[in-house]
């Protein structure tokens, strides 16, 4: 153990070692927290004899969690079996697999993705007639829920406002066809626990007996439920370690909130804060960016990177002339680093918004350059994966209303609307689901719903028999969607698909020691983008700069850095939500270990529109002898002015050589093309499809002038007057 101090920094053994009563650990981009978190467990395990079986470890992703079980089991073996390292939801998960019927509940529960949400707040609004416009009822549900809100509290509290007191009879509706159908959302797994403690003293006794020390990661994205969870659960004993970093909470749109952080010490007295400031990840130039960016953020505990390591290259600030510029230049330079030894996988392209990778993907694919897109369709969120996971899901549980409604009739049964309107009568006039619905009735409801019944009673006998690879490849086949895709356009992938679900299935039955087929589904539905990141791809890999957290790289391009863009228009005019854009680009910073460039463009496309756009008021924040600003249109200037000052100097020689002036193009007297206009050599001008370029040559031809015009990042064009709708820039 003195061997693993003896690797920490002063601060770092701080933490390792201060293991009774409350500890907050802020913990800066690259300090090496995970290695703290690592290394406190294998302290206690070690030094202080605490057992295994006492210690909980939440994490906010699978990815994470998995991290920190191979670190802490490299450290002391085969004792991490007997911890908790969970994600809070799937820490949740576990505590109401075991006691959910206190709350009426049945233990089989399915958890229902976001997807399969949306659709029945959808149904809920068409059943009481409500306006089905753009008012998020998803998301203000999600926000009660966080807020630990049940349905009734939210009516009342918001009884006297229309809009938000139709909202309460929706949520009310939503959450009895949740419970109707022994579903839950992921909002239920922390809302539901909470509750579970609070009207249980029996079992929130039995948890802080079970849980004496606690650990948890990323602590300031904690929302409100979540902070009340870990207040109940560590309320008594008090050992509690937190560890995050206020400057890189960022997801507020989600519900976190960074007083939960900020804030700690008033929730548990007497709390030691230890700051951990020293960088492991970046470069000097580029923690100096981070920070001084960050500063200007009020109402932070406030820290300050630092690295003993080297100084590093200047930051690269490009001003494009566009968009489309901007995306030849980020190519551009992955070409040069690429030839200069860095792997494609090295690279990074972090964007504000989804809608901003369009071009660049677009540039990439015509330059051959292998990429890809970490926030794209998840692979659980395909078609027919979700189809066959909705099998499993009515299997496991045959209540689940929302899962019979999506593959009644997948394949076809020839079951319409008529027939699922009778189920649904019998359903609501008898209180029970739709599955039951059918059985009770089977006499009535014959041909594909009584076989479909059938069906899933069989594959519901045959879960419990064969492993659950066998299972999922039954279902495949038996249902008939194995057949179905014979038909289908696009059957082959989606077949291969389906194969890689089955082999899913096979992994998790050889790398889990006691596999079920509850864990197995829930593993599924909690997985997140992040989880599926593959480090080893050589591949640039584009994502959102919120996805881009907890990841690094050694090259990174931030494109999209104008004002309106990024910060966003919005957030420029509220204080609040430009901390919180803030906060983000600290983070995308702090992705960088060794090159990192901004881009941003004068002008770009967006709606449609061509607007104007000034350099992101984040630039401005950061020194200026800590980057190196490349502007393309400066350039372009100075190039038009040295080609003007060439073109000059040869029509100065073709005069001296006594060159009749008709030859020289630049001087010509040309007729004005109908309907167009005349440049002559050195103008800059704009084209709708090339972009801004600069006239080389202008040589009359007939009622017409033929331009040759070397565009910015396309070439040299051939263009006729009257056709190319050009317009001059200066």
């Amino acid at each position: 153990m003195n061997d693993l101090l003896n690797q920490l920094n002063p601060p770092q053994r701080e933490a390792v070692t201060t293991t009774e009563g409350p500890v907050l650990v802020l913990a800066g981009a690259g300090s090496g927290k995970t290695r703290v978190l690592t290394y406190r467990i294998a302290y206690m395990l070690e030094e202080k004899n605490i057992a295994p079986w006492n210690i909980l470890a939440i994490t906010f992703t699978n990815k994470a969690a998995r991290e920190m079980a191979d670190r802490v089991e490299a450290l002391v073996g085969s004792a991490v079996n007997d911890m908790w390292v969970r994600t809070f939801h799937s820490a949740c998960v576990r505590i109401l697999r075991r006691d959910i019927e206190r709350l009426g509940y049945g233990r089989n529960f399915n958890i229902i993705d976001a997807d399969d949400q949306k659709n029945l707040v959808k149904d809920c609004v068409k059943e009481l007639r409500l306006s089905d416009d753009e008012f998020p009822y998803r998301a203000e549900i999600s926000r009660a829920k966080d807020g630990l809100f049940s349905p009734d509290e939210y009516s009342r509290e918001f009884a006297t406002e229309y809009r938000l007191s139709q909202m309460g009879r929706i949520y009310a509706r939503y959450q009895d066809k949740l419970k109707k159908a022994n579903d839950l959302d992921f909002d239920d797994l922390i809302m539901l626990t909470v509750r579970l403690l609070r009207d249980n003293p029996d079992i929130l006794e039995y948890y802080r007996k079970k849980f004496k020390y606690i650990l948890v990661d990323e602590y300031q994205d904690t929302n409100p439920a979540q902070n009340e969870l870990i207040i109940l659960l560590a309320g008594e004993h008090r050992n509690i370690c937190v560890v995050g970093d206020d400057d890189q909470s960022i997801y507020k749109f989600r519900g976190a909130d960074i007083t939960n952080i900020l804030e700690f010490e008033k929730a548990f007295p007497n709390a030691k804060v230890v700051r951990l400031e020293q960088n492991y990840r970046s470069t000097q130039n580029i923690l100096d960016a981070a920070n001084n960016v960050i500063k200007n953020n009020v109402g932070r505990k406030g820290k300050r990177l630092w690295t003993d390591g080297e100084k590093g290259e200047s930051l690269v600030a490009y001003r494009a002339n566009n968009d489309f510029d901007e995306a030849e230049y980020i190519a551009s330079r992955v070409r040069e680093l690429a030839a200069d030894g860095y792997r494609y996988g090295d690279m990074a392209v972090l964007f504000r918004a989804k809608s901003s990778s369009k071009v660049i993907e677009d540039t990439f694919m015509r330059a051959a350059l292998p990429y890809r897109v970490l926030s794209g369709l998840r692979f659980y969120d395909r078609k027919e994966i979700r189809d066959i996971i909705a099998y499993l899901r009515l299997i496991k549980n045959p209540d689940d209303d929302v899962s019979l409604r999506r593959i009644i009739n997948v394949p076809s049964r020839k079951i319409g609307k008529v027939t699922m309107d009778a189920i649904n009568a019998v359903s609501a006039r008898e209180g029970v689901s739709l599955f039951k619905a059918i059985g009770n009735h089977l006499d009535e409801f014959k041909g594909g719903v009584a076989d479909f019944y059938q069906m899933i009673q069989g594959f519901a006998a045959l879960a419990s028999d064969v492993p659950i690879d066998e299972l999922v490849q039954r279902v495949y086949e038996d249902s008939g969607y194995e057949k179905s895709l014979e038909k289908d356009e696009k059957g082959e992938e989606r077949a291969e698909n389906i194969g890689e679900l089955i082999s899913g299935a096979s992994h998790y039955m050889e790398t889990v020691d006691e596999p079920s087929f509850d864990d197995y589904m829930d593993n599924l539905v909690l997985v997140s983008d992040v989880d599926n990141y593959d480090e080893d791809t050589d591949a640039v890999v584009m994502m959102t700069m919120h996805a881009s957290k907890g990841l690094e790289f050694p090259v990174v391009f931030i494109c999209g850095f104008d004002d309106g863009i990024f910060p966003g228009a919005r957030a420029i005019y509220d204080a609040e939500e430009l901390q919180e854009e803030r906060r983000l680009c600290y983070v995308a910073i702090t992705r960088a270990r060794r090159r990192l460039f901004l881009t941003g463009s004068h002008s770009r496309m967006v709606f449609g529109k061509t607007s104007v756009y000034k350099p992101s008021r984040f630039l401005d924040e950061i020194p200026e002898e800590l980057y190196e600003l490349i502007d393309a249109r400066e350039e372009r200037q100075a190039r038009a002015e040295q080609l003007r000052e060439s073109m000059a100097a040869a029509n100065r020689r073709k005069r001296e050589r006594k060159i009749p002036a008709a030859t020289v193009t630049a001087g010509l007297e040309r007729p004005k093309p109908a309907g167009g206009k005349i440049f002559k050599a050195g103008d800059i001008v704009s084209h709708p499809k090339f972009g801004e370029g600069v006239v080389i040559s202008a040589q009359p031809v007939g009622g017409d002038i033929h331009y040759r015009i070397n565009f910015e990042g396309v070439g040299e064009k051939n263009l006729l007057g009257l056709y190319a709708k050009l317009t001059k820039i200066n």
